[in-house]
């Protein structure tokens, strides 16, 4: 990693085509640009967490730290290559004015003719896609279960401020369990007549999971609380019996059917670099999401 003092976009440009010539590789094959924004404590669990998810995304990865905007502007930034990265990397933190123009030094950066996705780790714009760096890229990523304030508001306030790109963590976390249920469905094809999704008191996937059953099932699906970790059961409720997937311990779960034996499902939850390499594996507009975050809106209404 090169250390930049007091330097500029062009200044960061210059140092990856130094650091390319210096690996011996002019071109590295990179297929998108991550944006993360971040505040410095978090700053190296996120730059970690991209580390590992461009092993599948080869990409340029620019972290932003956006300092106190007051006084003189000031650039410093870390830049290099190799050291488990397979694209660039560089930490930018920004100082003074030039945190209020933060699109000018990232936007010249950012690798052409190639998708942006943009991750705010922790505590996220009430409107990513208005928010200055959130305008250059075309995915979205929020994390409402990491915010430091408002846990129980957040995933309702990314909700109701969806666009198409919008996506949040909590939603990639409840996949295995959306994939789980609906291969119950697909199993067993009953008449369900209720349900429940039982999980912490705050817990932005188990309302979201309430939603996507409610939406799709066109039933009423109750919340109710555990102590975790994380979503600990769902329910559906049938004529000839409950099907009921429960996890107590944050890895195994117990899937149970009616008038079939009770069996284990692998059911781990998720580390951050693998729940981020999945959000970018599509950069369109999921519109089961999209779905799922209105008729949230709708239950809390």
């Amino acid at each position: 990693m090169i250390e930049l003092i007091e330097t500029n976009a062009a200044g960061i440009a210059a140092e990856f085509v130094a650091a390319r010539i210096r690996a011996g590789s002019p071109a590295m094959g990179m297929v998108m640009t991550l944006v993360i924004v971040v505040d410095e404590d978090h700053a190296p669990d996120a730059m970690a967490a991209a580390r590992q998810a461009s092993h599948e995304h080869p990409a340029r990865v620019l972290g932003v730290v956006l300092g106190d905007a007051r006084g003189a502007p000031q650039v410093n930034a870390q830049v290099g290559t190799g050291a488990g990265w397979t694209g660039e990397t560089a930490l930018i933190r920004l100082k003074g004015e030039v945190v209020k123009h933060c699109e000018s030094v990232v936007l010249p950066l950012l690798l052409p003719d190639s998708p942006v996705a943009a991750w705010w780790p922790c505590d996220a714009p009430e409107d990513p896609a208005t928010d200055p760096l959130g305008r250059l890229a075309q995915r979205r990523i929020t994390d409402a279960a990491s915010v430091h304030r408002g846990k129980s508001r957040a995933i309702h306030l990314q909700c109701s401020a969806y666009s198409p790109g919008n996506t949040d963590l909590a939603w990639t976390r409840i996949t295995p369990w959306r994939a789980l249920l609906a291969a119950a469905l697909d199993q067993h094809q009953p008449k369900i007549t209720g349900g429940s999704v039982t999980g912490e008191r705050i817990s932005p996937s188990a309302e979201l999971l309430v939603a996507w059953l409610s939406d799709r099932l066109k039933v009423k699906v109750e919340r109710k609380n555990s102590g975790g970790p994380g979503i600990t059961e769902a329910r559906l409720e049938t004529k000839d019996g409950p099907i009921t997937i429960s996890r107590r311990d944050g890895r195994l779960a117990t899937f149970s059917s009616p008038g079939r034996p009770d069996r284990p499902v692998a059911l781990k939850r998720r580390q951050l670099p693998e729940l981020l390499a999945e959000e970018l594996r599509r950069l369109d507009e999921d519109e089961v999401y999209a779905r799922t975050a209105r008729k949230l809106l709708r239950l809390g209404a």
